[in-house]
């Protein structure tokens, strides 16, 4: 939720992979929930990968393709994660970062 004259910091990126912004004092409107929704699925599966994470690094026999995935998943993730947090306020990202 943005405090009144704040942008609010959507959890996608628009073109060139730059920062998308809501600006409205309705954060029931269609865009707010929207954002709502995804956040939560965007948490949720940064939980379920950090959980299969686990599972991955102590399987000493799992596919190395699998090993040479996981850090661009685990990046990914991280990333959705620091967005949504900058939008909830919860976190300073260094200028020019989202």
């Amino acid at each position: 939720m943005t405090a009144h004259d704040e942008l609010r910091l959507l959890p996608w990126a628009g073109r060139d992979g730059k920062p998308c912004y809501l600006s409205t004092d309705n954060p029931g409107g269609y865009v707010s929930r929207l954002a709502d929704h995804i956040e939560a699925f965007q948490l949720g599966l940064a939980y379920q990968l950090l959980e299969h994470s686990s599972q991955v690094l102590d399987d000493e026999t799992k596919d190395p393709e699998e090993l040479n995935l996981l850090p661009t998943q685990l990046a990914s993730a991280l990333r959705d994660v620091l967005r949504v947090a900058t939008s909830r306020g919860r976190c300073q990202v260094a200028p020019g970062r989202s």
